[in-house]
């Protein structure tokens, strides 16, 4: 389903296979910001790339109409970068969650945000292991009373925002799947900044964490404007409340470009290594 560019809805960026989330989930509204933001860009379909992990999140190539990949666990931004590498002409996004992006793909977070190659990373923080029922996943409020933890893990939670802007992500920004045009608009100026740009959206997990419908009434926009300056950035994210909205950081590095040759070399030596 193609159109021009100027005509692009973000209904050509939808697949036909219904999302099989749970009803409420957050994940609805950040596939419906996620379309309307490509759509805005005015690139088509063919032109962008989602890749993704495991998680209730990673669906989201499934029911989109652009190119997809379906990885294993915690390594979608090792897809997604080699694919920008190799492909600079794509619009690239990686799609995961706080397990899948912070617990085994946590080491991948750290240096794709180092190495700064052109891509969006967003990532749907529900502070719980969604699709594995109800674990506490590295954003859990050390508090946090289950079942599986009764009492809480009573340990610190990972602050991907803290991270991501300590190992040189060139945009980090943070928003809530509640508010479509808040992230609608986020997506759209991380795509468009140039280098690492990592979107945290807080998307509540209704079935697991239903005390997570409340963030609606508890986020709120960032008293203070974006930054370029690192220092300031830091100040600031150390010290919200983790229910502040908005860009955060919009840097000034230079995104990361490989040289890709377009000739095949020799493999025979290598082959020759090989043989038994």
């Amino acid at each position: 389903m193609n159109a021009p560019a100027a005509n692009l809805k973000p209904s050509h960026f939808k697949s036909d296979l219904t999302p099989i989330w749970c009803p409420g989930c957050g994940d609805f509204h950040v596939l419906m910001s996620i379309t309307r933001a490509l759509a805005a860009l005015g690139r088509p379909p063919e032109d962008v790339a989602a890749i993704s992990g495991i998680g209730c999140s990673s669906r989201i190539p499934a029911y989109t109409n652009c190119y997809g990949f379906h990885g294993v666990h915690g390594r979608a931004l090792a897809v997604a970068a080699g694919l920008k590498v190799a492909r600079p002409d794509l619009t690239v996004l990686a799609l995961s969650g706080d397990g899948d992006g912070f617990s085994i793909g946590g080491n991948h977070f750290l240096h794709a945000c180092r190495r700064n190659v052109d891509m969006t990373y967003i990532v749907m923080d529900n502070r719980v292991y969604g699709m594995t029922k109800g674990q506490p996943s590295p954003t859990t409020e050390p508090d946090w009373d289950s079942a599986l933890s009764p009492g809480g893990t009573g340990l610190n939670p990972f602050h991907p925002l803290v991270i991501a802007l300590a190992s040189g992500a060139n945009f980090v920004a943070r928003e809530f799947s509640g508010d479509i045009k808040g992230c609608t608009k986020t997506i759209e100026e991380a795509i468009r900044h140039p280098g690492f740009s990592f979107v945290e959206i807080l998307s509540p997990c209704v079935t697991f964490r239903p005390d997570e419908k409340e963030w609606k009434n508890q986020v709120h926009s960032a008293s203070v404007e974006e930054t370029d300056d690192p220092a300031r950035a830091a100040r600031r994210i150390m010290t919200d409340d983790g229910m502040n909205t908005g860009i955060l950081y919009r840097g000034l590095r230079k995104p990361y470009h490989a040289s890709v040759s377009d000739e095949a070399g020799d493999l025979t030596p290598l082959e020759t290594a090989f043989e038994v």
